[in-house]
């Protein structure tokens, strides 16, 4: 066979010294000494950890080991805390049946001893050291030998379940009780006005009664033709709140970049319609319009044509919240005499009120606005009378939730898993409502629910057949709710909404309310006004 030239052959196979063969075998032998000193350390520690040393430091004995933690020892099974404090839930338990056939003795023993080991642990905990054998066995022989005296006495564990079951009952409808009781306290306050608000309201009502140029104003102002415009932006808010309306006028005048195109539609009740006409002629905001009425002027709006009004006259219905339910088991929730308002269900009649409009955005009073809402106005509908933030993420928002699916009427018409929405941000199409004669179909299921047999109380479930499938989806971050109950909405979710709802017993202008959201609802209000220094002052 031919040989290849000298050029193409293979290099011969170097071959490794002896000294680099022994420089890497005492590297292995290196990396190997400082494995195992690792590992015997580690070893070390955890001994040192298991058995704690006495170590001298200055003179002084100190203990290697960290401070005692009681509530890890009393969780460890075989520790003498923990035995202790298993044989005291026992005798705890024995002394309340002892009591109860009358054996006081018994009980009186049981205590002193429940007491003694209560001093006992107390004791270890101080000197951050665990109980010794010595200190924990007497107490635990002592206690087991009066635990079965307990027993020989016929309290034996059938007695003892018994008896222990009645008392969580009894404590499980104490505490039921309290949480009614809770609700109802909380819900009265959220009813209240405040002294202050209160104290502003009575300023701004002398004031209207004394100052005869506000009337003036007041009456230019009813007759301003931007009153019926439709090139202008309409918002609308039933309310008898005057600070409140002032937020939701303010937020949303303060976050759009032209107010002299917005007019507000306000309307109130008898007793707060002059203080309001004083607090919106007299102070700034920005050349909007502003129209303030009361709802006593809308005598088309009677027992004759609204079966709300029609049931809010009846004795039966107005005695449900002045004397309160008799029925147990009704929720706090729908004993609120605001139902009792007919500002709460004028947004059913909208049309009516505002008969020259074609648009208009209804706005709740508990509502702060945080960016521009014009554009909801150009916002195509497809054809639907509401725009609203559905609200069904959560499953208690069904409409099976708000309904009685029992009943065929319901069960023959609508989904029970339909989707609910909010009131308190809506985009109402006027011109939609009335080819749908969207009214006509509120009253019929009123009429349909005259006995309360197809949902309780509120505005929403009537709000949900009425406009059910005329109801178009918004996007979520027009109206974020819950921030008058919920604690924990994601800051996130707060900046970025454009409306944001204080809907729950936890008002903003109460005490009460949520300390983290309150600044969103306090930025809007005029705190150096003459009246509310004043009556905050005094």
């Amino acid at each position: 066979m031919r040989r290849r030239a000298a050029d193409f052959r293979r290099p011969p196979r170097r071959r490794f010294s002896v000294w680099i063969w022994v420089l890497l075998g005492l590297l292995l032998f290196c990396t190997a000494g400082f494995i195992l000193l690792v590992l015997k350390q580690n070893q070390e520690y955890q001994d040192l950890a298991q058995h704690p040393t006495l170590v001298r430091n200055g003179g002084t004995l100190q203990s290697a080991q960290n401070k005692l933690n009681l509530t890890k020892e009393t969780t460890t099974s075989n520790s003498y805390a923990r035995q202790l404090l298993d044989q005291m839930t026992l005798a705890k338990a024995y002394i309340v049946i002892a009591k109860e056939h009358n054996n006081h003795h018994l009980a009186w023993e049981l205590a002193s001893k429940i007491r003694s080991c209560q001093f006992l642990l107390s004791k270890a905990a101080m000197r951050d050291s665990p109980m010794t054998q010595n200190e924990a066995e007497p107490l635990i022989k002592s206690l087991s030998t009066l635990i079965f005296k307990a027993q020989d006495a016929h309290y034996d564990i059938a007695t003892t379940i018994m008896t222990m079951k009645s008392h969580i009952q009894a404590l499980e409808e104490r505490a039921n009780a309290a949480t009614v009781q809770s609700t109802f306290f909380g819900q009265l306050a959220a009813e209240s006005v405040p002294k202050n608000l209160h104290c502003v309201n009575l300023k701004l009502l002398a004031s209207w009664l004394t100052m005869k140029e506000l009337h003036e104003v007041t009456n230019e102002t009813k007759n301003s033709p931007r009153l019926v415009d439709n090139n202008l932006y309409h918002f609308c808010v039933f309310s008898d709140n005057l600070l409140a309306v002032s937020a939701v006028v303010n937020s949303t005048i303060s976050n759009t970049d032209h107010p002299k195109q917005l007019v507000f539609h306000i309307v109130t009740n008898e007793p707060n319609y002059g203080a309001m006409q004083a607090w919106f002629v007299s102070n700034d905001f920005k050349g909007s319009t502003i129209e303030v009425q009361k709802v006593e002027d809308f005598t088309w709006l009677n027992a004759s044509y609204s079966p709300i009004v029609k049931k809010l006259t009846e004795t039966d219905f107005q005695g449900y919240y002045i004397e309160g339910s008799k029925d147990l088991n009704n929720e706090p929730k729908f004993e609120n005499p605001k139902y009792l308002s007919l500002l709460n269900h004028l947004r059913f009649y909208i049309p009516e009120i505002y008969p020259h409009l074609e648009k208009v955005v209804f706005l709740d009073d508990d509502v702060i606005v945080q960016k521009d809402l014009t554009p909801l106005f150009s916002l195509d509908l497809h054809g639907n009378v509401n725009g609203a933030v559905e609200t069904c993420l959560e499953a208690f928002h069904r409409f099976y939730k708000y309904f009685n699916f029992t009943n065929p009427v319901l069960s023959s018409k609508f989904d029970p898993q339909a989707c609910g929405w909010a009131f308190g941000l809506n985009v109402f199409d006027l011109v939609a409502w009335r080819n749908a004669n969207v009214t006509d179909v509120y009253h019929y299921w009123q009429e349909q629910n005259s006995d309360g047999s197809l949902w309780k109380l509120g505005t929403l479930p009537a709000g949900l057949l009425a406009f059910y499938g005329r109801t178009e989806p918004l996007d979520r971050r027009w109206h974020v709710l819950g921030l008058g109950y919920d604690v924990n909405i994601d800051n996130r979710l707060i900046e970025s909404a454009a409306v944001v709802h204080f809907n729950g017993n936890l008002k903003p202008w109460l005490k009460f309310g949520i300390g983290r959201y309150k600044p969103l609802w306090e930025r809007y209000v005029n705190q150096t006004h003459p009246y509310l220094v004043d009556c905050v002052t005094k």
